[in-house]
């Protein structure tokens, strides 16, 4: 009984070591010959994969459909009644400018057109009379030509009425500032109060559901970038969430002071950030490979020199490897030489592995075991 339960916490400490990120050989020390236990999950095997390259992209998130209201009217702001972070639908009131003035000035344009309007009828009928006597010889051509004139006039008076009325009507109706699209308030710009001049921002309003990649690239690169790339990216705020997009178009000037080119790009599919302005950055695919490949955590540096453990057998083999370049989707390394499909690295190397030193594969489940022995 005694003996069981000790055999049982032994295979359980043990355990313990084989399943940390860091078991593969705590226990070992510098010129320790003791057996090094290890669990599979220890272990990467060297696999052929697909390794994507292409030039870096950075940007940030921005919406497609996006509008900076302005005041098109000078006027005192009476209301303000959409904050940032509401919902709208288009045509939902948003600002209310003061429109007393406005209003006088359309009533008297509205006066001035029916005033108009009545000299305009007087001078019809005056004109049709003096056509009339005309005719019968009651009247000479200059009075008739004088009665047309004053019609003319009396036409052109009431065209410029029509206009003024017309044009006050509007001004009346940019007093009520009104979401273009349904989206969101993303920016408030003014408070009740404030004195709005002509060409000031308002408030501006995103559509959330429009948003795309805007990112540049570096001028050298560019010539490998052509719509239709797959683009794998990053956003701050996500960690480490990948998104997918595609390159929609590229701008064919490079900025005349950085010398990078605007790059925009589509979200793939339904997954997108719903914040504008998020920086993001990542790469685009513009080439694909097939080659081994190795996780970082399995490298060994020691200056200019790569090497990984590999298992030999059943003991341990130090081995200086040659790597490429880093895919950054998955952040494996390509490796150029060194190794061959199939190998068994292992994950987590520590500085107390020793070259040659055994190794043997820990019980598929030993807490099990443990637990087993201890209950007799």
């Amino acid at each position: 009984m005694r003996l069981h339960t000790f055999l049982g916490v032994l295979v359980f400490s043990l355990s313990l070591i084989a399943c940390s990120p860091e078991k593969a050989s705590k226990d070992a020390t510098p010129g320790d010959d003791r057996l090094l236990l290890i669990a599979a999950e220890d272990l990467h095997t060297v696999r052929n994969n697909a390794l994507a390259s292409g030039p870096s992209i950075t940007g940030s998130v921005q919406p497609e459909r996006r509008a900076d209201l302005r005041a098109e009217v000078s006027a005192v702001v009476l209301q303000v009644l959409k904050e940032n972070g509401d919902v709208v639908h288009r045509g939902d009131l948003l600002v209310r400018l003061d429109d007393t003035a406005i209003r006088d000035s359309l009533a008297s344009a509205e006066a001035a057109l029916r005033a108009a309007s009545q000299s305009l009828e007087q001078a019809q009928r005056q004109f049709q009379r003096m056509t009339a006597l005309r005719k019968s010889g009651m009247t000479s051509t200059q009075s008739l030509d004088d009665a047309e004139t004053r019609r003319n006039n009396a036409q052109s008076d009431m065209e410029a009425a029509k206009t003024r009325a017309a044009q006050a009507l509007q001004q009346l109706q940019r007093t009520a500032v009104r979401a273009p699209f349904d989206g969101i308030v993303s920016d408030r710009k003014v408070s009740a109060g404030d004195t709005a001049q002509i060409g000031k921002e308002l408030l501006k309003v995103i559509d959330p559901a429009s948003m795309r990649f805007e990112g540049l690239v570096s001028a050298d690169s560019i010539g490998s970038v052509k719509a239709g790339q797959a683009v794998v990216f990053r956003v701050n705020g996500y960690g480490e969430q990948e998104f997918t997009g595609k390159v929609r178009r590229v701008n064919p000037a490079a900025n005349a002071t950085t010398r990078q080119v605007e790059v925009l790009v589509d979200f793939a599919g339904q997954q997108q950030p719903k914040l504008a302005g998020l920086y993001a950055e990542g790469r685009i695919e513009t080439a694909s490979s097939t080659s081994l490949t190795i996780p970082a955590t399995a490298l060994v540096r020691d200056g200019d020199k790569t090497s990984v453990w590999r298992l030999r057998g059943n003991a341990l083999q130090k081995t200086g490897i040659n790597i490429g370049e880093r895919d950054p989707r998955s952040g494996d390394y390509a490796l150029r030489s060194g190794l061959a499909e199939g190998d068994k690295l292992i994950r987590y190397p520590s500085a107390t592995l020793k070259d040659g030193q055994k190794v043997a594969m820990a019980p598929a489940s030993p807490a099990k075991a443990a637990i087993v022995e201890t209950g007799k």
